[in-house]
């Protein structure tokens, strides 16, 4: 599917309350597996003496990467509701770790299912969803005397330049929006100097 996606522009902080127990919620943009690790990470050294330190995951633009942790607490009571949370407020590229504090009576799995999940909304609903662009990257080989057109077409088009190679052949990898990627390909496939094309992942 082409055109933007939601993720959330900043932090969030959110909490729930249920029979003495204590559930701290935290919302990040992240982009990666690795910096939803190191938030994952940051969290269990500052509040080391919590019970447990739960968490869900979607990252991508179709938000094929998912990752959910119940970190000890009966299984899908925690990690699901906090997934389906970030689902049902249609976004991507979200983390949220809710972090528990044990009051001393059981919830039971249906009250812990309901305690992460109103703990994750209200960390969610404290955030405005921002649009974020899809990308695809492609990289250009060419002869360099197609230099000065390549770069007209790459100047004309506002794209963004993430690499640049200048050896026997030049090469440029550029950085497009999805919704235009099919007219910039066009616009560089029909030049003659273009000797290779290839579509990356953005």
């Amino acid at each position: 599917m082409q055109g933007p996606y939601l993720t959330i522009g900043g932090e969030s902080h959110g909490i729930y309350k249920e029979k003495g127990s204590k559930f701290l919620s935290f919302a990040y943009p992240v982009e990666s597996e690795k910096e939803a690790s190191e938030h994952i990470e940051s969290l269990k050294k500052v509040y080391h003496d919590a019970r447990h330190h739960c968490y869900a995951y979607l990252l991508g633009k179709e938000g094929n990467i998912i990752r959910t942790s119940d970190a000890g607490e009966p299984r899908h009571s925690a990690g699901d509701p906090i997934l389906n949370q970030i689902r049902s407020h249609g976004l991507s590229d979200v983390l949220v770790v809710v972090v528990r504090y044990f009051g001393g009576t059981k919830l039971g799995k249906s009250g812990l299912i309901n305690a992460y999940k109103k703990a994750t909304e209200d960390a969610l609903d404290k955030i405005k969803p921002v649009e974020k662009l899809k990308f695809k990257e492609l990289s250009i080989r060419f002869n360099y005397d197609g230099l000065s057109e390549i770069m007209r077409i790459i100047d004309m088009n506002n794209l963004q330049i993430m690499v640049q190679s200048y050896h026997q052949e030049a090469s440029i990898t550029i950085r497009i929006r999805e919704t235009e990627f099919d007219k910039i390909n066009d616009l560089f496939s029909i030049s003659p100097h273009v000797i290779a094309i290839e579509t990356l992942p953005g």
